[in-house]
């Protein structure tokens, strides 16, 4: 937690985890070291491999940092810090069992284990260090399943939801506001589609016994040159949280069609960004013992959109599993209990042992 990791800062603590792997000398382990991406695996000749991916960078320091340890208000043991939750508690829990599984103990790991430590995720999509493993490395994706140590509160959250925003925009004509009658108000020409998302609501979509819960909304809107001036420009950032059942491609022509952006006068429209969802992959062999030692009534959908969705892209399943409560992320007082940490862990090496 007290090493700075900031998106685009991830240096330090790359170096940090790279030095510690390879101190550990662990035998036929090969170890990569690409840009701030910390990347290792097990040659074993086991029938099957499982990745272990998280994330190494933060949000920006909140004055959390340095971390500490203490009780929390209701006296459960507790870590608190910059990242604690998202993500540094999943990826010391997954380096952790990657390095016990993989050096010369007596336990060993039914499959083959990849690790990856991967930079700016908590940033633009095209900065992600694990689009650019994909891109330059793609070998080390290959695997059967792939685990994302996502907090998640030690429950299975199961595929990802996708994301996409479209910058909508609205042209008029500049005029004073005491002539408007002379001029083109375009935040009036907004006013039908904000009424239209406003309209829209929600919509559960139920995959695999899990449900998705689609929501499209406003997330940004800027208009106005001057208190006297009607406007001629305004525009807004819609947000489309949608289901894993839909391509982005789909997704972004149902927002299209919902909002009737292509018949709606003096409005145009650009794609800002758009990233696809994940399914849950429930049904696959290669979950089913993960399910098992979590329990059944521990798995549920992931709303957000997370990097297993880059994994289900390239065919290699893929569930977010990890230590602490998402509601936590990001904030100043960001925690995790201490015993989601071991807990997290002891679930991983009896389903990678068993």
């Amino acid at each position: 937690m007290d090493i700075p990791s900031p998106s685009g800062q991830e240096k330090l603590i790359a170096e940090a985890v790279e030095t510690s792997l390879r101190n550990l000398n662990l035998p036929g382990v090969e170890i990569l070291r690409f840009n701030n991406n910390v990347l290792a695996r097990t040659q074993l000749n086991l029938p099957g491999r499982v990745i272990l991916a998280g994330h190494l960078d933060t949000v920006p320091i909140a004055d959390n940092v340095p971390g500490h340890r203490a009780p929390n208000a209701d006296g459960v043991d507790t870590l608190y810090g910059c990242g604690t939750v998202d993500m540094k508690s999943g990826l010391a829990v997954y380096l952790h069992t990657f390095a016990s599984l993989a050096g010369a103990g007596h336990e060993r790991p039914t499959r083959d284990l990849t690790f990856i430590a991967y930079e700016c995720e908590e940033v633009e999509y095209h900065r992600n260090g694990l689009g650019h493993i994909q891109r330059e490395h793609p070998e080390w994706l290959v695997g059967d399943l792939a685990l994302l140590g996502e907090p998640t509160g030690a429950w299975i959250e199961a595929g990802c939801q996708g994301n996409l925003r479209i910058r909508v925009t609205a042209h008029g004509t500049r005029a004073h506001s005491a002539r408007g009658w002379l001029g083109d108000n375009a935040i009036h020409k907004l006013t039908p589609v904000m009424a239209r998302i406003a309209e829209y609501g929600h919509q559960d979509v139920i995959i695999d016994g899990l449900t998705y819960r689609e929501g499209l909304n406003i997330v940004r809107v800027e208009a106005g040159v001057a208190n006297n001036v009607i406007p001629d420009e305004a525009w807004m950032s819609v947000n489309f949280r949608f289901a894993p059942n839909r391509s982005a491609e789909q997704a972004t022509r149902h927002v299209i069609d919902v909002l009737r952006l292509e018949e709606t006068p003096g409005v145009t429209w650009v794609l800002d960004d758009a990233a696809g969802g994940a399914l849950p992959g429930l049904d696959l062999e290669v979950t089913a013992g993960l399910v098992e030692a979590v329990g059944r009534d521990r798995v549920r959908a992931k709303f957000g959109w997370t990097d297993v969705s880059r994994f289900s892209a390239v065919g290699v399943p893929a569930l977010n599993f990890g230590s602490g409560d998402p509601s936590y992320a990001h904030k100043r007082d960001e925690q995790c209990p201490v015993g989601q940490i071991t807990g997290v862990a002891e679930i991983l090496h009896t389903y990678l042992t068993s």
